[in-house]
C-alpha cells in the first residue's frame, strides 16, 4: 500500500481536518521514516523500540499483556486492509471501554467516508482517510446522524434512557395545576 512518508493522506482529529505530525511506516524497517520524524511503526517493531507508536493489523489479538504495553503510547493506530473487515472497530472499541486508553486511536488504510461515523462511535478520535477520499465529503458523513440508539464508546447511554431521562425533567419543570 502506498502509505509511506511520500504520500501524505487526508487526516481528521476530533472531527476537524488536520496536519499529520506522524510518518506511517508500513514495513518493518522502522529506517523508511527520516530521522527525527515521529514514526508509526508496525507493532513488532515497536515493541523492539522502534518508532514512537505501534499500528495494529486488524488480526491483532488483544490481550491483557498487549494492552498494558499500548497504555504509555500516544498513539495507537488500527489498520483497516479492506473496508469489509471491520476487526478493527473491535479493537478501538476495547482499547478505550475495558482498558481505559486514553491516547490517540487513529484509523488507518483503507478508510472510507462513509465508515468515519460509525469508527468516531467505536472510539477512534482521527481518521487517516483513503487518498481518493474527500475531506469536505468526510466532515459531511461525521454530521450525518444526529442522535444514535446504541450505546457506544462516544455515548455509553441508549436513547430511550435520554429520552427518559429528558421527558422526566421537563414534568419537574412544567407548572402544577390544581
Amino acid at each position: 500500500m502506498p502509505d509511506q512518508a511520500t504520500t501524505p493522506r487526508p487526516l481528521i482529529r476530533a472531527g476537524h481536518p488536520a496536519a499529520d505530525a506522524w510518518i506511517l511506516v508500513r514495513d518493518a524497517d522502522a529506517d523508511a521514516a527520516p530521522s527525527g520524524a515521529r514514526a508509526i511503526v508496525p507493532l513488532a517493531t515497536w515493541q523492539a523500540g522502534a518508532g514512537q507508536a505501534p499500528w495494529l493489523s486488524s488480526d491483532t489479538e488483544l490481550t491483557d499483556t498487549l494492552a498494558a504495553e499500548l497504555a504509555d503510547a500516544p498513539l495507537i493506530a488500527i489498520d483497516f486492509p479492506k473496508f469489509t473487515d471491520g476487526r478493527g472497530y473491535s479493537l478501538a472499541r476495547l482499547l478505550r471501554e475495558r482498558y481505559g486508553y486514553v491516547g490517540e486511536i487513529r484509523a488507518i488504510g483503507d478508510v472510507l467516508v462513509d465508515q468515519l461515523y460509525f469508527m468516531t462511535r467505536c472510539g477512534f478520535d482521527a481518521l487517516s482517510l483513503r487518498e481518493d477520499q474527500w475531506v469536505e465529503d468526510a466532515l459531511k458523513a461525521l454530521g450525518a446522524f444526529s442522535r444514535a440508539y446504541q450505546p457506544a464508546v462516544d455515548q455509553p447511554e441508549p436513547l430511550f434512557r435520554r429520552r427518559e431521562r429528558e421527558w422526566a425533567q421537563a414534568r419537574e419543570k412544567a407548572p402544577a395545576y390544581a
